[in-house]
């Protein structure tokens, strides 16, 4: 249980990432992903990322700079301009529907526009999700200059779109829905240079 505990990446750049295990017995139509994530990094960072054999970026949320987030699903990309970070948290959710392919990003608690992404798509079951680094390859092939640094925390992914009041729920830390990866019943394992802290203010 990693309730008000953090993942602090403390190098910069890094080779360090967790691997997160999720029970996956058929490939998602619709998903929504969220983190909250604290860091003074203006170089890209890759938050989230979900690949397949097929895919490196099936699932992928990217921050290519402060004023901008990625979201990719399918190696196909929609971007969502933000304002810059003030040097807090940062909590993001980003969702996805086949059937329409809308895709719908929201920060801090408040949505962005919507914007279509891969209507019709299928993300495949058999994946490797790390949190830290973007995947070149199934599992692997890492850019030490796209890594995080800093803390991350409250990584959830269900195989589900969230409604409005539970994406807001999600921000607040309120009570959630049962999750494919819940912060509260995380089955994680670090590779390198990652540490479990406290958080040190809620």
């Amino acid at each position: 249980d990693l309730y008000r505990k953090v993942f602090v990446f403390r190098k910069d750049p890094s080779d360090a990432y967790v691997v997160l295990r999720a029970r996956l017995e058929q490939p998602l139509h619709n998903f929504t992903v969220c983190l909250r994530s604290y860091t003074d990094l203006t170089r890209p960072y890759s938050l989230f990322s979900y690949a397949t054999k097929k895919q490196s970026n099936e699932i992928l949320l990217f921050k290519p700079k402060p004023d901008e987030y990625r979201f990719y699903v399918g190696g196909k990309f929609v971007t969502f301009r933000v304002p810059e970070g003030r040097g807090d948290w940062e909590h993001v959710c980003a969702s996805w529907e086949s059937a329409t392919g809308i895709a719908e990003f929201w920060l801090n608690g408040k949505p962005w526009p919507r914007k279509g992404l891969q209507r019709g798509y299928r993300v495949g079951a058999t994946a490797a999700i790390l949190l830290g680094q973007e995947q070149d390859g199934f599992g692997g092939g890492f850019d030490p200059y796209n890594s995080f640094s800093g803390e991350l925390s409250d990584v959830y992914l269900w195989d589900t779109g969230l409604s409005p009041d539970k994406m807001r729920a999600a921000f607040l830390s309120l009570r959630l829905p049962p999750a494919l990866l819940a912060w509260k019943s995380l089955s994680y394992e670090v590779k390198g240079d990652v540490v479990v802290k406290s958080r040190l203010r809620e």
